[in-house]
């Protein structure tokens, strides 16, 4: 007889007057680490220090907003269209991934206009190697929450999730699904091992001179896995079912094409040569002098 695995993780992590869930600690986790990872670039390259404050709004407001915006337009249209002032609910769930990527696309551009100045490429090649982690945390977070799972399976890593989790947390028994794909696991495991592959990217293979290099590859890697991922997932929408490709799916083409003109323009030019005012390297070499001194 196979094993299978009965999910019966609680989506709240702390409630005593503040109330934590696994979902928004994975997404303040992937922030943190985002910001650090980007701290690391930008001091390797001598970025200005004062654009990483300026972008971490940049990209938290634009994730949240496009996130909502994408499920009320794209799943959800006919009923927010009869309840727009539901749109503002956004602690009652509803973010779809697509939607970020498009606020996020669109905050970068207004980002390099308004305080890089320069092309939106430089920051999308940097950008996407954290967002692969936190791509990968969020599907966690998903996997806490029990939803986005799969199709029924025998395979033995099969799920048995809640689906009555509002009782259950208020003390009922559980109700579980059949066994059933997990495909949380699945797409975080494909968002981790493309982090691994950008970071290797940037730090080994010098990709970031080629402007749209590593944008591209991201765009590639992350909207395939999702696509044929979502071969296995459960309909998110009622739309959905019967739909020979899902709305993920059909979302998930243009970046896919996007990804490969961006690969095909960033491999048909030459290299490019950076070039910052270095702030940070005169903060680290300041540091290094400091430490020298201790050392003496």
């Amino acid at each position: 007889m196979t094993d299978f695995i009965t999910w019966t993780a609680n989506p709240i992590l702390f409630d005593h007057g503040v109330t934590i869930r696994w979902y928004g600690l994975m997404f303040i986790i992937g922030f943190f680490l985002g910001y650090k990872i980007m701290e690391r670039i930008f001091r390797h390259e001598g970025a200005p220090e004062k654009w990483l404050g300026t972008l971490l709004i940049y990209v938290a407001i634009s994730t949240i907003v496009g996130a909502r915006l994408g499920h009320v337009f794209f799943y959800a249209w006919d009923y927010y269209s009869q309840h727009p002032i539901e749109i503002l609910y956004t602690w009652e769930g509803g973010l779809a991934s697509h939607g970020g990527t498009i606020g996020i696309m669109i905050a970068i551009i207004l980002f390099s206009i308004f305080v890089t100045k320069k092309s939106p490429l430089w920051t999308f090649d940097r950008l996407v190697i954290p967002i692969a982690l936190v791509g990968a945390l969020i599907r966690i977070g998903n996997l806490f929450n029990h939803e986005i799972y799969g199709h029924p399976t025998d395979l033995p890593w099969g799920f048995r999730f809640i689906v009555n989790m509002n009782q259950w947390l208020a003390g009922a028994q559980p109700i579980f699904t059949a066994p059933s794909h997990p495909t949380q696991l699945y797409e975080a495991g494909c968002y981790l091992a493309l982090f691994a592959l950008l970071m290797w990217m940037y730090w080994k293979r010098n990709a970031e001179k080629r402007p749209g290099l590593l944008f591209g590859v991201f765009f590639i890697a992350l909207f395939t896995s999702r696509f044929l991922i979502e071969f296995v997932k459960n309909p998110q929408e009622a739309f959905e079912v019967g739909m020979t490709l899902n709305m993920g799916q059909l979302l998930s083409l243009p970046f896919i094409a996007i990804g490969i003109g961006l690969v095909c323009y960033a491999c048909s030019r030459p290299p490019v040569a950076l070039n910052f005012p270095n702030k940070f390297a005169e903060q680290i070499e300041a540091e290094k002098h400091h430490r020298n001194g201790k050392n003496k």
